[in-house]
């Protein structure tokens, strides 16, 4: 396991980043990890990027925030180096998604999983771990949660997941928070709602009137920015609720 400093980070007194490694050459992985200074309450957080990737300023904005509140957020780089970019025809998204191999996505997890649990959990700091995921990685927060069945992670959130309807979530003994929009065509309120009726342990709904995909952690619009900091605000409350008090 390795771990740099990156020197383009700005020094913060709240918020330390670091790129994390693990394994050698082709095997290698790559995540980045920010870590709380002066408030830091222990808790890591696994935070699961939609289709641009850890290094999407958006995302990692995010996850810097919620490192701002106490918790140390790891996130990994599921694409390998590969993300999708608005920047390429949308023809190729076909081809892209293909190459994005399931088995190897949720490899990488647990592989990070098991590293924060050596980091966080072995060490006496946090009892349990905290999963969060924004789009196709709020549907990887179900499926994680469903194999994990309560042994690292004690709470999730999903927001506006996607590729959740085939998922048997029956194995889920945390309770998991679900954040989305009344106008999101790839995350149906009907399915979450009818997902959360089959978890056990106090999961819960938030819908947000006439948002769609991804208003909470790339807002487009003030509307959108004003949604997105409740929705922050309701993220963080559960997080602290489930893991930290």
């Amino acid at each position: 396991m390795k771990i740099e400093n990156d020197p383009n980070d700005e020094v913060c007194e709240l918020v330390n980043g670091v790129e994390v490694s693990l394994g050698e050459l082709e095997d290698s992985i790559h995540a980045y990890l920010f870590k709380a200074v002066k408030n830091n309450n222990g808790t890591g957080i696994l935070l699961l990027s939609d289709i641009f990737g850890s290094e999407d300023s958006f995302t990692r904005d995010f996850a810097y925030r919620i490192a701002c509140n106490g918790f140390n957020i790891l996130v990994p780089d599921l694409f390998h180096g590969n993300p999708w970019s608005k920047d390429r025809p949308r023809a190729m998204f076909k081809e892209w998604i293909a190459a994005q191999s399931r088995e190897r996505i949720l490899k990488d997890i647990w592989r990070w999983t098991k590293w924060m649990v050596d980091e966080f959990m072995a060490a006496g700091i946090s009892k349990k771990l905290g999963i969060v995921g924004f789009c196709v990685g709020g549907g990887r927060v179900l499926e994680v949660l469903a194999q994990d069945t309560g042994a690292c992670f004690g709470a999730g959130v999903s927001f506006y997941g996607t590729t959740m309807e085939s998922l048997d979530v029956s194995d889920i003994k945390v309770p998991v928070l679900f954040i989305l929009g009344d106008n999101d065509p790839l995350c149906a309120v009907s399915a979450v709602q009818n997902i959360n009726k089959k978890i056990d342990g106090g999961s819960k709904v938030v819908i947000f009137q006439g948002r769609g995909d991804g208003f909470a952690h790339r807002p487009g619009s003030p509307e959108e920015d004003a949604d997105a900091e409740k929705a922050f605000m309701i993220m963080r409350e559960w997080l602290n609720d489930n893991l930290v008090v």
